[in-house]
């Protein structure tokens, strides 16, 4: 038996009515937690089915461009949560007094200590250049060796992507003063700069350059989605610089409790166990049943390179500085 329109009119705003009814959430993150393929749509099912609530992602670009809209909007902001921060900015967010603290004590597993008042981890991972082994069968072994060769990178704008700003500490981190000279060699290196990581990868894969900036995990897409060993990331002598992401809460929002309760489902088995294989990173909590197979394939540093939040903020201008200097020649 078909329902009658009337019926089906009085379902639809008898829906309608019950999801104005619930309170909103909104989260701004960066462009690939919000995709199809991304953390996004599984964390939004899971977290709506402990909350009685409407949980919204909106998306902003690049990890990097989260902080400057948030800066741009100040407490007139819709957004409840800011997910997608890095720990090369957490020191600039916090100055901005848009934050409020987190309260949450749930235990993260970074192989780094982790200790922000206004933020929580939610994944991490290693930066490195990323190559097809049947195209690039002997990358570059460092940052020295990459800027003797002919290969071609493609790397992300520090201004408005995580990565991009990751990068410049890397070199920072690895060479310090030297940092300036070390651009200079890499420029002719470079085949474009993009704005975030997506279209970098994206112009990687379509044959644009040999090598991409991204992370020692990306390979494990290829493995386990596609069933492509082809990809690997290169080990630098250097050492490969650290990223760690966050989330937090913006002292202006309208749902406090429901933000709370966010950054509490953050450090859940419910959350974590999505990012392996969805953000493609290392969870910040190991989940109970341990990372997925093909994660044991993937390089290990031997190094790890990591300014504190205040060393980065402290660096940030003049290491921008330097990177675009050498670009301009």
């Amino acid at each position: 038996m078909k329902p009658s329109i009337l019926a089906l009119g009085l379902a639809t705003v008898a829906t309608a009515a019950t999801a104005q009814d619930k309170p909103i959430l909104t989260v701004l993150t960066y462009d690939s937690f919000t995709a199809e393929w991304g953390p996004g749509p599984a964390v939004e099912m899971a977290f709506e089915a402990t909350c009685a609530c409407d949980l919204q992602f909106v998306a902003a670009g690049d990890g990097a461009a989260l902080l400057a809209r948030i800066q741009m909007e100040g407490a007139a902001s819709d957004a409840d949560i800011v997910l997608g921060l890095d720990t090369n900015l957490t020191a600039a967010a916090t100055a901005t007094g848009l934050f409020a603290p987190h309260g949450q004590t749930w235990a993260n597993t970074l192989p780094v200590p982790f200790e922000d008042p206004n933020f929580v981890p939610f994944d991490w991972g290693w930066f490195a250049f990323v190559h097809d082994k049947a195209k690039l069968p002997e990358p570059p072994k460092s940052f020295e060796d990459l800027a003797a060769s002919d290969v071609k990178i493609l790397i992300q704008d520090p201004r408005s992507s995580t990565p991009g700003l990751g990068l410049l500490m890397w070199v920072k981190a690895a060479y310090g003063d030297r940092a300036a000279e070390i651009w200079a060699a890499l420029a002719d290196n470079i085949v474009t700069v993009t704005p975030g990581w997506s279209e970098a990868y994206g112009l990687f894969l379509e044959g644009e350059a040999d090598m991409v900036l991204s992370y020692t995990t990306s390979p494990a897409y290829h493995l386990i989605a596609e069933e492509d060993d082809t990809k690997a990331a290169a080990p630098f002598t250097e050492g490969h610089y650290m990223q760690v992401e966050v989330a937090g809460k913006l002292a202006a929002t309208d749902q406090p409790e429901l933000a709370n309760a966010f950054l509490a489902f953050i450090g859940s088995e419910a959350f974590q166990s999505v990012i392996p294989t969805t953000n493609w990173m290392y969870p910040a909590v190991t989940p109970a049943v341990g990372l997925p197979a093909g994660f044991e394939t993937l390089i290990q540093p031997e190094t790890s390179l990591l300014l504190s939040p205040d060393e980065a903020a402290t660096i940030r201008d003049a290491a921008l500085s330097e990177w675009q200097a050498a670009l301009a020649r």
